[in-house]
């Protein structure tokens, strides 16, 4: 591409977001998008501020319209092994490994950078600030709530599809009566009491 004397070519920004890190059962997701913007998507925002219909259709936009997106996870036994932060940073790092084109930049909400080969800042309430991560907050816990509607099918009985692995009375109870399954997080708290008492 022919660049004008004088034109700045725009920095490929990738916005980078988790979601899952509170849950007692599941893995921690994360995703990484570079937005194109000659093709802006209208109402993005911080997942967690959307309901899950809207949430779906500006999903499916972004996987559509953004330069480069994906979407990642780390596992129940790497949460375990190395802690909910730490599987969280790599979850991320897996996202941008993931992407099909390289970012310049990596815009990460929070204050804690995974570690990445392209500068990267974090931004605390950068899903509310910045489009890019508010995207990929979107990604994130769209492919993560999806997943855990699939494992209330395998793991029947926590409600799973409805809680989505998050320490709801309705989980604490059958945590209480069934005792963990397979996907529960035993790093956390409640699960390991839960184990203790079952």
């Amino acid at each position: 591409m022919l660049i004008a004397i004088g034109e700045r070519r725009a920095v490929l920004v990738a916005g980078i977001d988790e979601a899952g890190r509170g849950p007692l059962a599941g893995p921690v997701y994360a995703a990484a998008v570079i937005l194109d913007k000659r093709h802006p998507i209208p109402g993005l925002r911080d997942s967690k501020l959307l309901n899950p219909e809207v949430r779906q259709r500006l999903a499916v936009k972004i996987r559509a319209r953004a330069i480069a997106w994906c979407v990642a996870s780390a596992d129940v036994g790497e949460i375990d092994s190395i802690n909910i932060l730490q599987a969280t940073l790599v979850a991320m790092a897996r996202a941008v490994a993931g992407l099909q084109v390289a970012p310049e930049e990596a815009l990460v909400d929070g204050n804690q950078c995974p570690r990445l080969p392209c500068p990267t800042r974090t931004i605390i309430g950068g899903d509310i600030s910045v489009k890019a991560i508010s995207a990929a907050s979107i990604l994130a816990k769209t492919a993560r709530d999806a997943y855990l509607v699939e494992l209330d099918g395998t793991y029947p009985g926590y409600g799973f599809a409805r809680n989505k692995g998050y320490g709801t009375p309705e989980h604490l109870e059958a945590l209480q009566r069934l005792g963990p399954c397979a996907i529960h997080r035993r790093s956390f708290a409640p699960v390991i009491q839960s184990e203790f008492d079952f």
